[in-house]
């Protein structure tokens, strides 16, 4: 057996159908395409999405408005009110507040939040704290511990420029000081 004696299977390949050449070929006049309308138009056809003119799914559907960030951190909260059930020098930290019911095991990172009174001095070590949570415990003679780091926030532009001046003097700056 030579290269050019070789031949595809029996029945495995087909001649392709040559459209819109005559009569003859029983693909002809209309080439397969029926009669007329949107489809045998050449370009023609909507697109898979098309729903014959009335409103698409696409736009039935509210439209998704607005932005999620990707980094936001979840906190589960609990108020400092809460608190007061525990006895006083005792040490809150996450497992004491699945101990009490206040949290579910494999929640997420914890926020207090500032509700409610607190008289019992408590050593509080949890994720993140909020400033009035923090008096209402420092007032009851506790202590705070932060878990998680704290972003330092970039400062704008004026204060950057302000910072970097040196320290104008009311002679410098042409004001007189009131005597």
């Amino acid at each position: 057996m030579k290269l050019h004696e070789l031949r595809p299977a029996e029945g495995s390949h087909r001649e392709r159908r040559r459209i819109g050449r005559g009569h003859g070929s029983g693909q002809g006049t209309t080439a397969g395409k029926g009669t007329k309308g949107q489809k045998a138009r050449s370009g023609g056809g909507v697109p898979p999405y098309f729903e014959g003119g009335q409103l698409p799914l696409v736009r039935r559907l509210p439209y998704r408005r607005g932005f999620k960030n990707p980094f936001r951190i979840a906190y589960t909260v609990v108020n400092v009110g809460k608190l007061g059930a525990l006895p006083a020098g005792s040490e809150v930290t996450s497992e004491t507040l699945i101990g009490l019911g206040l949290l579910n095991k494999g929640e997420g990172p914890v926020k207090l939040l500032g509700d409610g009174e607190l008289a019992v001095a408590l050593t509080v070590r949890v994720d993140r704290v909020t400033e009035p949570a923090r008096q209402k415990i420092e007032a009851a003679g506790g202590s705070v511990v932060e878990l998680l780091a704290r972003k330092e926030k970039d400062k704008g532009k004026k204060q950057k420029a302000v910072a970097a001046a040196p320290d104008a003097t009311p002679a410098a700056t042409g004001e007189e000081s009131a005597e």
